[in-house]
């Protein structure tokens, strides 16, 4: 279901993927090819909602802002399944590991991984090309190469399964 919020409507590019039962109301914008799974909700009705290019947000999602505060996903970023992000920004190219939850004002870098399960406090900003883990977040390490290359081929599956889907409401 897409709902407007007052006079503000969402603007979802026509080459993105919105499953079924997914809700998005309001300041919202939606970048090529991006993917949102099952059961999510993107409100943009308290400030915007901005989502780049091949992001992937996957089942049961929710993304939401406080008061003038947007919510910023830039390209090619990983949300994994049952995500909570509120009014923070996650960088290109990063990955926010299934069950996490990232607060106002967080900043996740440029290709940093959150694992599983973690909570980024408000105000916390996590470095570019790092994982970090726990509740709450703390850097563990560097990424390597292997963790790169699995965090490239889960954003590029992710917007093929985004275009097959997309094929079969034709």
């Amino acid at each position: 279901m897409i709902y407007p919020y007052h006079d503000k409507y969402p603007k979802i590019s026509s080459s993105a993927y919105i499953a079924d039962y997914v809700t998005i109301t309001g300041d919202v914008e939606i970048g090529d090819e991006s993917t949102i799974l099952f059961n999510s909700v993107i409100r943009g009705d308290v400030a915007p909602t901005i989502i780049g290019n091949r992001v992937n947000v996957q089942d049961n999602s929710v993304l939401h802002q406080s008061p003038n505060n947007p919510l910023i996903l830039e390209d090619e970023v990983t949300i994994g399944h049952q995500v909570i992000l509120h009014s923070c920004v996650i960088r290109k190219k990063a990955l926010i590991g299934m069950g996490s939850i990232v607060l106002d004002n967080a900043e996740i870098g440029e290709g940093a991984f959150i694992g599983a399960g973690s909570l980024v406090p408000q105000g916390k900003k996590i470095p570019p090309n790092t994982l970090a883990f726990g509740r709450p977040a703390k850097v563990i390490r560097e990424l390597n190469e292997e963790d790169i290359k699995d965090m490239e081929r889960i954003v590029r599956e992710y917007a093929e399964k985004g275009q097959y889907y997309k094929s079969l409401q034709k």
